[in-house]
């Protein structure tokens, strides 16, 4: 009974050591696993924002005009001009090689002066650094036409929320002022111009838009994001897995740049040497080769030919001699 429970006691033991070692070995190769998919995705994220440019940029325009003369057409004394800048954070909003689209939005009022106003022209230019002119657009719009019978019908419908000032007679007119812009590489633009050629329109408020037109991968990261970042990462952590796999392999086998046979030299071992040279004993060998049982000797090439040729013949002789 004795022999039977330390016979028992052993299998336990040895069962929980064999599971403690599986369960390390699972948690090692878990914490591996988890490590080589952060790397991956470390990788897709860091191409990802240093290949994809900003993608839309928006700022508010804000107009400035003299009213110092005394016209009594218009109260404005010259055109609404603004300054914008395309820097954010010391960097330019439009990357190099990549087209983008400009636009200007206007919030205007259907007021009695933009009705008679029409059409009227709208500028925009922009300027690098040194003040060299880079691109130069000129655009024109107007109110969307509406008659009287329309604007009542509206009034009327609206009207508790006009009054109420949730809603406003207004229109919103955009212009597009770029419509495939693309960035100078060694005059990059750093400010933009937009000027209203017109003394007697009126403007609530006015917003610059800049949107990019991506292509190739870039349209597929942009537009489809998540199936990008699902192979992305997907092939950095093959790629990663095979090369840890691979490493880990050589690291196991022992694999080195060592070439098992060199030219003009053939490894020997102690029985090889005994043959060679019959006068040796077994621990004149060992004296001979006292870090490992083999060792290179140099022998020209052609005498290993030799003494090849010589084997074949005498079989030969051996095998004549036996038919005989």
């Amino acid at each position: 009974f004795g022999s039977m429970l330390l016979r028992l006691q052993g299998a336990v033991a040895m069962a929980m050591s064999r599971t403690r070692q599986r369960v390390i070995q699972g948690f090692v190769v878990f914490l591996f696993v988890f490590l080589l998919f952060w790397l991956a995705a470390f990788l897709y994220g860091s191409f990802y924002y240093s290949y994809m440019p900003r993608a839309a940029f928006s700022t508010p325009v804000h107009y400035h005009y003299r009213t110092d003369c005394e016209s009594p057409a218009s109260f404005l004394c010259s055109y609404p001009l603004a300054n914008i800048s395309l820097m954010r954070n010391k960097k330019h909003v439009c990357s190099v090689h990549q087209a983008y689209r400009i636009s200007l939005q206007l919030e205007m009022p259907e007021s009695p002066a933009n009705q008679e106003l029409g059409m009227f022209l709208i500028k925009a230019t922009c300027f690098s650094q040194d003040g060299s002119q880079v691109a130069t657009s000129a655009r024109s719009s107007m109110l969307r036409y509406r008659s009287n019978l329309l604007r009542s019908l509206g009034t009327l419908l609206f009207l508790p929320a006009f009054l109420t000032g949730a809603a406003e007679q207004k229109q919103v007119v955009e212009v597009e002022l770029f419509s495939d812009y693309t960035d100078d590489p060694y005059a990059p633009a750093e400010t933009a111009i937009i000027e209203i050629l017109s003394n007697k329109v009126e403007i609530y408020s006015s917003h610059l838009y800049i949107h990019a037109h991506f292509t190739g991968i870039r349209y597929l990261l942009f537009y489809f994001p998540v199936i990008s970042a699902l192979v992305g990462v997907s092939s950095n952590f093959i790629f990663l897995s095979v090369l840890s796999v691979l490493s880990y392999i050589r690291l196991l086998l022992g694999v080195g740049w060592r070439p098992e046979q060199v030219r003009g030299k053939t490894t020997l071992n102690e029985h090889s040497i005994l043959s060679l040279v019959p006068g040796l004993h077994g621990s004149q060998v060992c004296e001979l080769l006292p870090n490992s049982s083999q060792v290179l000797i140099d022998r020209p090439l052609s005498e290993r030919e030799g003494n090849t040729n010589n084997q074949q013949e005498d079989k030969e002789d051996d095998s004549a001699g036996t038919k005989k």
